[in-house]
């Protein structure tokens, strides 16, 4: 845990009922006494401490004494260092091995270090959101930040996922160090590393037109075979009579149509339809209606 945590913590009202103690105090017991770690929700409130389990309340504070309010003190510098490394370390899956780089990064001298076993694949990787919302907290407060990783597939494989991470940085006035890899070393986004930023937005530039023309050139290709393109109609004439007949005379919602249809061909046999694809229905029905000519009366 850093240095001096409990002046992050103290920086806020604790949000807990039965404490509520204003800025600058220790949390209090219900017997009025000043707890012997600050409440849960309250430390949670600094984005560096989310991940502890708990914060104890210092020796300064007299933990078991009776609880008083102290004077509101403005965050001094000392509350953090002047430079903050972060580290983030992660594997995609369980058999793999990260001790190395958790040895190497913490053989770096970083203050803080994440870790978790989750595959790139996966959009929400957790630890490494804390460890952006931890850096621009310490950023918030004046501390230089640095969050550094063993190499750079580390932080991503794909270039538009490396592309948002670079800007997330960049943004925050955060730098970034690769120990190893042809990148290594520390990259300034507001200085000289501003082209490693540049790189990864062209990288993720090149891999969205990668993209888009296989995407094209994959429907082409189906169309010349005759497929159709988009997802598989689960509508029919029925379902449409029905879905009409309950939304103009029994007035429901879509949601309570979508629950009284079943879907009766394809993979989604015997499934309810989605609201939104009920919707999608009943607009293209009366869009046609809409548009269709009207018959001529005798």
């Amino acid at each position: 845990m850093i240095n001096d945590a409990y002046k992050l913590v103290e920086s806020h009202t604790c949000p807990m009922s039965t404490c509520r103690a204003p800025a600058g105090s220790s949390c209090r017991t219900t017997s009025n006494k000043v707890a012997l770690k600050y409440h849960t929700a309250r430390f949670q409130l600094v984005p560096a401490l989310r991940s502890e389990l708990h914060v104890a309340t210092p020796a300064v504070r007299h933990p078991g004494a009776a609880w008083t309010a102290l004077p509101v003190q403005k965050l001094a510098a000392p509350a953090v260092p002047m430079e903050i490394r972060l580290a983030y370390a992660r594997v995609s899956s369980r058999t793999q091995e990260i001790q190395s780089q958790v040895d190497a990064l913490e053989a770096s001298g970083v203050h803080r270090l994440f870790q978790e076993q989750i595959s790139t694949r996966v959009r929400e990787r957790p630890e490494m959101k804390a460890a952006l919302t931890a850096a621009r907290e310490y950023r918030s407060l004046g501390a230089k930040v640095t969050l550094v990783v063993h190499e750079m597939k580390r932080l991503g494989r794909g270039a538009l996922e490396l592309l948002k991470v670079a800007e997330e940085l960049r943004d925050a006035e955060i730098e970034l160090e690769f120990l190893t890899g042809p990148l290594a070393g520390k990259h300034d986004p507001a200085g000289h590393g501003a082209a490693l930023f540049a790189f990864f937005a062209a990288m993720a530039e090149s891999e969205r037109d990668y993209i888009r023309d296989k995407t094209l050139e994959g429907q082409e290709t189906a169309r010349t075979k005759g497929k159709a393109i988009g997802g598989v109609k689960v509508s029919d004439e029925d379902m449409l009579a029905t879905a009409l007949r309950l939304r103009d005379d029994e007035r429901l919602s879509l949601r309570e149509i979508a629950s009284r249809l079943v879907i009766r061909t394809g993979k989604k046999r015997g499934q309810h339809p989605a609201p939104a694809t009920v919707m999608r229905m009943l607009r293209e029905h009366d869009e046609q209606t809409a548009a269709a000519p009207l018959e001529p009366t005798a």
